[in-house]
């Protein structure tokens, strides 16, 4: 139900995800020799999944899809505008051909109180994720639940609320997707996160902690593939950059300057040096074999 390999997020090359940006990112990835795109929906309702698929198809990607919920539409807000959100973008992941739906599909970039999570809103943030994980598990896909740093979302921060979530809500499909960038901010040592993800960690973002370069930045990164070698993991892992940000994304990802010099760099140097690493530490084969 989930991806395996090394991926990429759309952002390298696009936020709005369109046709013009399928015709773009698709090929790079097979230029690139990526295994799964991950393609980030901003507006998953104005996506053309036919046009997707048959490109995916045509160059053997694989992809998952990627989203948030709207502000106005959260389980603790309006549960069933929420659910209705989130089955309408399961089924257009499903048209892509996407083998899960994850990212912040329990709630939204910049969902905050002013307080931490109350049982309240757990609650009823569960109810919302088990109704949809039902939803896409009908359709054989997972459904990944990322943790974000405090400054975007209130519920879930770190890998062992993750693990909570995912416990509470008890279904098969449903897996932790982590984030170098979120976890440097918000775990007691990098690699516990992924040791407290264990199990359940599927899928995880390799960003860098400016969200430019790997490599070129202070991510822990022999900690963080020594414990991913630790637990066996297995499961996908996507370079996540941000090189072109549109207004609404820059504001609730607070990016006000470029963080990478450009799309050759991070291609050209921060994804050999996660391929390197990932090999080194056995969780893949050498890419200079």
């Amino acid at each position: 139900m989930s991806v395996s390999g090394f991926g990429v997020h759309t952002a390298m090359w696009a936020m709005e995800w369109n046709r013009q940006a399928a015709e773009f990112a698709i090929p790079e990835a097979v230029k690139h020799k990526i295994d799964f795109l991950e393609i980030t929906m901003l507006d998953p309702d104005g996506v053309d999944a036919e046009h997707t698929r048959s490109l995916l198809e045509r160059h053997e990607v694989e992809c998952v899809c990627s989203l948030g919920l709207p502000l106005d539409k959260l389980p603790t807000n309006d549960p069933d505008g929420a659910l209705d959100f989130l089955k309408m973008a399961i089924e257009k992941s499903h048209a892509i051909g996407a083998r899960a739906m994850s990212g912040v599909i329990y709630g939204a970039i910049g969902q905050r109180t002013g307080v931490g999570p109350t049982e309240a809103e757990i609650d009823a943030t569960a109810r919302v994720v088990g109704k949809a994980a039902a939803y896409a598990a009908e359709r054989g896909m997972g459904y990944g639940l990322e943790a974000v740093n405090r400054y975007e979302n209130h519920i879930l921060n770190t890998a062992a609320q993750a693990v909570a979530m995912v416990e509470k809500v008890g279904a098969p499909n449903v897996f932790i997707h982590l984030d170098t960038y979120h976890m440097n901010i918000e775990e007691k040592g990098i690699a516990n996160g992924v040791l407290i993800a264990g199990e359940h960690l599927k899928y995880i973002h390799l960003s860098a902690s400016d969200r430019g370069t790997p490599g070129n930045d202070t991510v822990a990164w022999d900690e963080v593939f020594a414990a991913l070698a630790a637990i066996g993991f297995k499961g996908g892992m996507a370079m996540e950059s941000f090189i072109e940000v549109p207004p609404q994304i820059a504001s609730a990802l607070s990016v006000w300057r470029p963080v990478a010099p450009s799309r050759e760099e991070v291609l050209g140097v921060g994804l050999p040096f996660l391929r390197s690493k990932a090999a080194q530490y056995g969780l893949t084969k050498s890419p200079f074999a």
